[in-house]
């Protein structure tokens, strides 16, 4: 793609995302999620593979409808009410149905059909961008009117999400579906806590981009988009094999990574607010997830040549793409653990 036409998308994204976040009315925070969804469009479609266009129309539609349901809703609200700020919707109808067309367009379950699919047709960086930045816009207008939505409707969402998120992923093989379905528990997990603690929200949302980013630019600096090429990774590059299979337990939650952090914190807070029980789901949903880790874990490290693969050996050729950014997403994916304390005193 042009450097200039990928500058331009690039800044829509940017520009889309920052517009939502600034914005107190709907009309403008609908301009914003219309913005990012448009940048990212060509982006998607960019190799002209057939997948990549079929995954382009499936994301295009879905978010056009949640874009659709939000101005419906908005206007509904504007009608009842009589203003258009979003720290006012006292219609129970217009807050549900943001909350519906704000799910859909994050991914929550059961609105998550298109997410695994979507993903599977893109290459690896856009996949990067989609599950990453492209939720920080919905998340940051459901964290706003979180206040107004049914506390039993987030519960829901949130329990289905973890469950579905864990349970979807068991019987893949592609990688970036197993990262989809990863996408889906981890914002069930967000969602869960926000009417509780804002800020455990925004603190699992914070980590779960880093390790999020690790996984996919490790799959990207080794080309792997497939389990069975995922045991050959270890004879191409032993030590990025070893902080690969730490970055997938830290998105299982394992201690003493950082992925335990957001979890245990979490299933803390609910224990407080007085939910054993759904803290329980939660956790008891949590083994699901870090099975399907645990599986590719044991692909990348346990399983060696001489083996059955119909993929090409991939062999040790010295890498063009630069390394820091997965550097640094794999250190704070890894080492963050201990210093809990600190950014909990700068979260409260």
């Amino acid at each position: 793609m042009n450097p200039y036409v990928l500058m331009i998308l690039l800044s829509s994204l940017g520009l889309g995302t920052t517009l939502t976040f600034a914005s107190s009315h709907w009309l403008l925070a609908w301009m914003g999620l219309e913005i990012n969804t448009l940048a990212i469009v060509p982006l998607m479609a960019q190799h002209h593979h057939p997948r990549a266009v079929e995954a382009t129309t499936k994301y295009f539609l879905t978010q056009a409808t949640a874009a659709a349901m939000i101005l419906f809703a908005s206007t509904t609200n504007a009608w009842i009410t009589g203003e258009w700020d979003m720290n006012n919707m006292s219609s129970p109808l217009a807050s549900t149905m943001v909350m519906t067309a704000l799910a859909l367009k994050i991914g929550l379950a059961p609105m998550h059909f298109w997410m695994p699919e979507v993903l599977q047709g893109l290459d690896l960086l856009t996949g990067l961008i989609l599950s990453t930045w492209q939720k920080l816009a919905p998340l940051a207008l459901i964290i706003q009117t979180s206040q107004a939505i049914d506390p039993y409707l987030l519960t829901a969402l949130g329990l289905m999400s973890t469950l579905i998120g864990g349970w979807g992923g068991l019987n893949q093989t592609q990688l970036r579906k197993i990262l989809a379905y990863s996408s889906i528990a981890h914002m069930g997990w967000m969602i869960i806590v926000l009417q509780y603690a804002p800020q455990l929200t925004l603190l699992a949302l914070g980590t779960y981009i880093f390790m999020t980013s690790a996984a996919f630019l490790t799959l990207k600096s080794s080309s792997i988009t497939k389990i069975n090429t995922l045991a050959m990774t270890w004879s191409n590059s032993p030590i990025l094999t070893t902080t690969t299979a730490l970055v997938l337990l830290s998105l299982g939650g394992l201690p003493p990574l950082t992925g335990f952090m957001p979890k245990w914190l979490i299933l803390q807070e609910l224990a407080k607010q007085g939910l054993p029980l759904t803290a329980t789901i939660m956790a008891l949903a949590a083994l699901l997830s870090l099975y399907f880790y645990l599986r590719l874990c044991y692909a990348m490290t346990l399983t060696i040549s001489p083996n059955t693969t119909n993929s090409i050996t991939p062999w040790r050729i010295q890498t063009t793409q630069t390394s820091l950014p997965l550097t640094i997403s794999t250190t704070i994916a890894l080492g963050l653990l201990p210093v809990t304390p600190a950014i909990l005193m700068l979260a409260t």
